[in-house]
């Protein structure tokens, strides 16, 4: 079957791929450290016969990138929820427009949104990777609900709906018995600094969370957070790898704080290959259950995934017979960096595999 880019109504022999991530500088596309970290999908492509272009976006740019993105078959995007040069909105926008003029969009906004926020921590709650997660909608929501788990609980964790690298995910600490006065401690800096507000000037803080289409979500603190996140890498349906992240040891800084008054997780990944004996049970119960549980319950098809995901976990309470549990910390669709080794040849079988479904 023969795919490629539609030109007035003619469909050429070779597969169009645009790649799409943020620049704010005034520099061509192979300049840029993404383009770097990128290249080798962007070869892997290549050798499947696939032509690739890098295309970078800024906003004040949507309209030009829209028209250039309609030429290509598909669209291939890296772009966190939150930068520096603000959220996706625009960008998602354009996407949606690139998409019903019929190129491909991994991952579509639409997609993203159902899978890719925090929202998906209480959809999926009842899966093996769920806890006893709380959401609210709107700040009335939020102080009705938040002060009886943490009084019960006496340490919750807060998470904005969309965000990435910690920003908007706090813990908080009940101080007294009816939590009137709280320590908290964001996750963004990646350290061990907190601060001791009372719970009504705190919570009057996350009232930015719930504006327009906000939400919080309300997990319970991972007592074992000390032992690390395990990240696994997917694509489509596909475990394709893991990564490894650990509080940094003393024995490797002298100066890091202890492991257990981290929030974040400061220190470099370690890869591993997707058949990792210490992850075989994680792998098994992600690619039989929990993986066709998500898309069952956030409908999302076949035809909808994400070519290259991931999905964070932190070790929850070990079984009666020792056995470690995980508990879903977050999924990542909006831009997944860095990614194992054997993603390169995974993504770019995938991409023909959709162009040539698409033809």
């Amino acid at each position: 079957m023969t795919t490629g880019v539609r030109q007035s109504g003619v469909v050429t022999g070779v597969a169009r791929i645009a790649t799409v991530w943020r620049d704010a500088s005034d520099v061509a596309a192979p300049r840029t450290s993404t383009y770097e970290r990128l290249a080798p999908i962007l070869a892997s492509l290549s050798e499947l016969g696939i032509e690739v272009a890098p295309v970078l976006y800024r906003d004040q740019n949507s309209k030009e990138v829209a028209e250039q993105l309609i030429g290509f078959d598909g669209v291939l995007v890296w772009v966190d929820p939150i930068t520096v040069d603000g959220d996706r909105a625009a960008l998602d926008a354009m996407l949606r427009e690139v998409a019903v003029q019929g190129t491909w969009v991994s991952a579509h906004p639409d997609t993203i949104m159902k899978m890719g926020t925090k929202e998906v921590l209480y959809r999926t709650r009842d899966l093996g990777w769920g806890s006893d997660t709380q959401m609210y909608s709107t700040v009335e929501e939020f102080r009705a609900g938040f002060p009886r788990t943490l009084v019960s609980d006496r340490v919750r964790v807060l998470k904005q709906n969309r965000g990435n690298g910690g920003v908007g995910v706090w813990k908080v600490t009940a101080l007294d018995p009816e939590a009137r006065r709280v320590q908290v401690q964001h996750a963004a800096p990646r350290d061990d600094v907190t601060e001791e507000v009372t719970l009504a000037e705190f919570m009057n803080r996350c009232r930015a969370y719930l504006a327009g289409s906000g939400k919080l979500v309300d997990q319970p603190f991972a007592t074992r957070l000390r032992e690390g996140m395990i990240r696994a890498y997917l694509v489509e349906r596909e475990v394709i790898g893991f990564a490894r992240q650990q509080p940094t040891s003393r024995d490797v800084d002298a100066n890091a704080p202890e492991p257990d008054r981290v929030l974040g997780m400061p220190a470099a990944k370690t890869m591993f290959d997707a058949d990792e004996p210490q992850f075989a049970e994680l792998r098994i119960r992600l690619e039989r259950d929990w993986v066709p549980g998500l898309c069952r319950i956030v409908d999302v098809r076949d035809t909808d995934m994400p070519v290259l995901w991931d999905a964070d976990f932190l070790y929850g309470p070990r079984t009666s017979h020792g056995a470690d549990t995980y508990m879903l910390c977050e999924i990542n669709v909006s831009c997944v960096l860095p990614f194992p080794d054997s993603a390169p040849s995974k993504i770019a079988a995938a991409v023909k595999r959709r162009t040539e479904a698409r033809a």
